[in-house]
């Protein structure tokens, strides 16, 4: 556990720049990610708060005006990653993608500030950190929410974080690919191409960025024209659970916002609306489509992370979430292994990936301590096991895709330290 421990320590500090941190040392991911570095910052709270907050900051000087934190920020101008800075063509302060992640980030930063026990006059400090993540929350409302419908979309399955989940299918198949896309993958070189994204998904991802960057990534007009707009259960569950860590934030600063408060009740209200209680299991909305979509994905039981207030949704989804990983020696899956879709070794999926067994923790230890106990425990047990891959075969537990990724090491140490 030591060596284990002093490891994940030396894996971050190798993937850090100057002010931020690459989810790995290959020229894999050669920039600074949204959500990675959301997960990075909370590892570094558990050992070197400076990094923890420096982490937060840079990724913070990406923000748009508008108020989205894109997803990727390129810091240095490589071209290596597909697609890279020239593709996306924008973000003024800082290059970057013109789509977003999912806000985690509030949600770590009140972790932080709680563990640290700061007072109300060292959290000053970070007001400017407090009123930006409201400033991106308030923009999820505004522009993938502009009917008020309670439910926020997203524009491309980047966005989710999950790219080539077989949540996305559906609605990808749907997308007519340009017959002129010109783009070159390097993902596939450097990693084996069984455990990356088809090239039908990427041609679909790259046909529906450049759709994007023809309206100028202009908000206003992006939920109503975007080639993909889906409601995700995952997502709005991060996202519910970002609005609840906001409001508690504001709370220590004695501020207050009524907006956000009346919004969380709305998202709350009609996400459970989503819930099959037959099936006890959630679906996603595919609102370009008019279809809804049910596929057994881990990030369904995100949901337990947002803190529903809602006692039967919650028994019956930690009920559900027991059958779904009964019979594979690994956690979690990212589809249930009885799916059609299911594939062991690519990508989103399948595979076991430490982000999700961490946000599916944290949504069981005040719910079923038991139960969160075992996954926090089989979780370290894989990574102590296969050290720090960016995600692992539930079966077998062989680690995949990235060597000394990020956030296997950062969230580890959360797992090990708290």
């Amino acid at each position: 556990m030591k060596n284990t421990i002093k490891l994940a320590k030396k894996t971050l500090f190798n993937n850090r720049r100057s002010k931020y941190t690459l989810p790995t040392n290959t020229k894999l991911y050669p920039a600074q990610w949204n959500w990675d570095s959301a997960f990075i910052a909370l590892g570094y709270s558990n050992f070197n708060l400076n990094y923890s907050f420096k982490e937060i900051e840079t990724l913070l000087s990406g923000q748009w005006e508008d108020g989205m934190i894109p997803h990727i920020l390129f810091h240095i101008k490589d071209l290596n990653y597909t697609p890279n800075f020239k593709a996306w063509n924008c973000g003024k302060k800082v290059s970057s993608s013109g789509i977003t992640q999912p806000p985690i980030l509030a949600s770590v930063l009140r972790l932080i500030i709680e563990r640290q026990k700061l007072s109300k006059k060292k959290i000053k400090k970070y007001y400017s950190f407090i009123f930006k993540i409201k400033k991106c929350l308030e923009w999820f409302i505004k522009y993938r929410d502009p009917k008020k419908t309670g439910l926020i979309s997203i524009l491309h399955p980047w966005e989710s974080g999950y790219d080539n989940s077989p949540l996305w299918d559906k609605p990808m198949s749907n997308i007519k690919i340009d017959m002129k896309l010109k783009y070159k993958r390097k993902d596939n070189k450097i990693v084996d191409s069984s455990q990356r994204p088809l090239k039908i998904d990427y041609d679909r991802y790259v046909t529906i960025k450049n759709h994007l960057r023809e309206m100028n990534y202009d908000p206003k007009k992006l939920y109503y024209k975007s080639k993909f707009n889906v409601v995700d259960v995952g997502f709005n569950s991060i996202f519910l659970k970002a609005l609840k860590d906001l409001d508690f934030l504001l709370d220590c600063i004695d501020e207050s916002s009524s907006f956000i408060k009346r919004y969380i009740a709305l998202n709350e209200k009609n996400l459970i609306k989503l819930f099959n209680t037959k099936k006890m299991i959630f679906k996603n909305k595919d609102l370009k489509n008019n279809t809804f979509t049910k596929i057994p994905s881990i990030t369904n039981f995100f949901m337990l992370y947002s803190d529903l207030k809602n006692k039967t949704v919650n028994r019956n989804l930690i009920k559900s979430l027991k059958k779904y990983c009964k019979k594979e020696k690994y956690l979690f899956p990212s589809i249930s292994p009885d799916h059609k879709s299911f594939e062991e070794k690519r990508y989103w999926r399948g595979p076991v990936w430490i982000n999700c067994n961490w946000i599916i923790y944290q949504g069981l230890k005040n719910k079923d301590k038991k139960f969160a106990e075992m996954v926090r425990k089989r979780t370290i047990n894989l990574v102590e096991k296969k050290k720090f891959r960016e995600y692992y075969s539930c079966k077998s537990g062989q680690g995949m895709g990235a060597k000394n990724f990020s956030w296997s090491a950062a969230l580890y140490l959360d797992f090990i330290l708290n």
